[in-house]
């Protein structure tokens, strides 16, 4: 009897258990999801590049650059998601920028645009060159066409959803692989602590000068100007009024987290397998051998499918988002036509058009002779920073207007931070000019 009673308090008790499970898993979904997606788009071939060529041609004496610039993201991210769920008149950020002055509408309509090509132009061509490699047709330029016509023709139809799920899969593989050899190659954290710390720029060594790369870990972290999509996953996730701001704040905060986390991996790589076997990233090829070199023929596999997983999705999401920011800016300069249109994008044709410039111009960087993949991740990342004083500039006055934002407006070292932002891009920009121009 005691143990038929203990199976039917076993019985009675499990759906209590199951039901806990399930409430846990409900409410990390409900608390978590703009983050993940932002992550998502942040996490591109700009932080795989520039994380890997820091680490194997500068070991970690660069580390400090990407611990401000992930510090700076998650500070200017969270002042963007507080100003579009905060602010009195329930305005986007874009439109408080044109009601500081026109030419912060124009500005970021141009600025956009020209962003959205660039990045696109090294994502496509990255992707054309890995599954150039994964078919063994040795036509980059090829691989370049077909991606961007698999994304056309994907885009918008439902069977993308389960298409997106196996890239996830993908990445998620990839990400597991660097944080395995990255644990595995038992990384030195005294250097690691002493690089965090360092505040210094090494010699130029390897391919890339050391400041090129310091500027584009800035530019690919902190001055992105992808950083602006957070707020449309947070409407997306019905997230617009100031009571969602504390679970905005965890939702980016972990984002952040698992930024440090793949970011540091990659680096470890870099500077623990790379660099002692002096190898230092110039091709997509060059970065594959730190996993082909530890797990073999499965490594290779696993690195060129999940670089086209990271690259295929940054793609789909640079050519959906890139035209809602131009759209945007566009609508403050043209309210009539956002009148028109109620301001939903899908009815606008001219999102359709944006569309395909941000997804099919970019595809003239594909060409054989123009620089290669590497060398115009870095180039476009650092030129990424030249906006960034400007955005900083504009959000430091928006987030400071008690008639804007009443109780939530900027405090002091929020204000600081975004000052010192603002001065390190100008500095970072004023040092490009000098060492390229």
């Amino acid at each position: 009897m005691g143990n038929r009673t203990n199976l039917a308090e076993l019985n009675e008790t499990s759906p209590e258990i199951i039901v806990k499970k399930q409430n846990i898993l409900t409410k990390f979904k409900t608390s978590y999801g703009p983050g993940i997606l932002a992550v998502l788009t942040w996490l591109g071939a700009g932080d795989l590049v520039t994380s890997s060529v820091a680490g194997s041609d500068y070991g970690y004496s660069l580390m400090w650059i990407l611990a401000v610039s992930l510090l700076l993201r998650y500070l200017v991210v969270n002042i963007i998601a507080r100003f579009q769920l905060c602010n009195n008149e329930g305005i986007t950020i874009f439109e408080g920028y044109g009601r500081l002055h026109p030419f912060f509408a124009y500005f970021l309509f141009i600025y956009a645009l020209i962003m959205g090509h660039l990045f696109n132009a090294y994502m496509i061509k990255g992707a054309g060159a890995v599954l150039s490699t994964i078919l063994n047709i040795n036509q980059p330029f090829i691989g370049s066409l077909i991606v961007v016509a698999l994304v056309l023709l994907l885009i918008g139809r439902n069977i993308y959803n389960t298409i997106e799920g196996v890239m996830k899969l993908l990445l998620a593989l990839m990400t597991l692989a660097f944080l395995f050899l990255a644990v595995q190659t038992s990384p030195d954290v005294s250097q690691i602590i002493k690089g965090t710390i360092g505040f210094s720029i090494p010699k130029d060594q390897g391919v890339y000068g050391a400041m090129l790369v310091a500027i584009s870990i800035i530019g690919a972290v902190a001055g992105s100007i992808s950083n602006f999509v957070h707020p449309y996953f947070m409407k997306e996730k019905g997230w617009t009024k100031p009571s969602h701001l504390k679970v905005q704040r965890k939702d980016l905060l972990f984002a952040i987290v698992v930024c440090i986390i793949i970011n540091l991996a990659i680096w470890i790589v870099g500077a623990e397998i790379l660099k002692p076997n002096g190898i230092h990233v110039e091709t997509i090829d060059d970065l594959a051998q730190a996993l082909q070199i530890s797990l073999g023929n499965i490594g290779w596999l696993i690195f060129y499918f999940g670089v086209f997983a990271v690259l295929f999705a940054s793609i789909v999401g640079k050519s959906t988002g890139f035209p809602r920011l131009i759209l945007d800016a566009f609508y403050v300069i043209n309210k009539e036509r956002r009148d028109k249109y109620e301001g939903q994008y899908n009815n606008d044709p001219m999102f359709k058009w944006t569309m395909l410039f941000v997804l099919v111009t970019p595809l003239i960087w594909s060409i054989p002779g123009l620089p290669g993949f590497i060398a115009l991740t870095l180039g476009v990342n650092a030129l990424n920073i030249i906006g960034f004083p400007i955005i900083a500039i504009g959000i430091l006055i928006l987030t400071n207007k008690k008639s804007l934002m009443g109780q939530y407006k900027n405090n002091w070292f929020e204000n600081i931070t975004l000052s010192l932002a603002a001065v390190l891009a100008i500095w970072s920009a004023i040092q490009l000019g000098i060492s390229y121009f």
